[in-house]
């Protein structure tokens, strides 16, 4: 008879560093987030967190095809009357342009507990620069 397997909680974490240097927004983050939820593993189980850590870093030369970089809007609201800001891939990424993937990975994880652990679990820098060397995190060359 078949039994199913049940994958017990990891103990272990593993470190990622991913350079975003010329990188399609899109491309990235889908990479990312399949990497956080752990599906390139043999043992993904969709429940349990793979433990699995990513730093991102040169947030600021990320990419997007086409017009995107003036038609694609970052929208928030503080739920008060007139607090809508509205703005635009550009404005943004030359302000925070870390908060840029992190919205792209964000809406590409789970929506409850998980998701929520998973996204406390990436780490995004503007430029080459990171406070994880003690970790030794291994590079990923993504060719996309």
């Amino acid at each position: 008879m078949n039994n199913t397997y049940l994958q017990k909680t990891l103990n272990k974490q593993k470190w990622y560093l991913i350079d975003a240097k010329n990188q399609t927004l899109g491309r990235i983050s889908t990479y990312i987030a399949k990497l956080l939820k752990g599906k390139h593993e043999i043992t993904y189980t969709p429940h349990i967190n793979s433990k699995i850590h990513i730093i991102i870093i040169n947030a600021k030369d990320i990419i997007v095809t086409g017009q995107k970089k003036y038609a694609k809007t970052y929208i928030k609201h503080s739920g008060k009357p007139g607090s809508l800001k509205i703005e635009n891939f550009a404005h943004l990424n030359k302000r925070i342009p870390t908060r840029i993937i992190e919205h792209a990975i964000k809406g590409m994880l789970p929506k409850n507990k998980l998701g929520r652990q998973l996204f406390r679990q990436i780490n995004v820098y503007k430029y080459e620069q990171h406070p994880h060397i003690a970790q030794k995190p291994q590079t990923i060359t993504i060719n996309l």
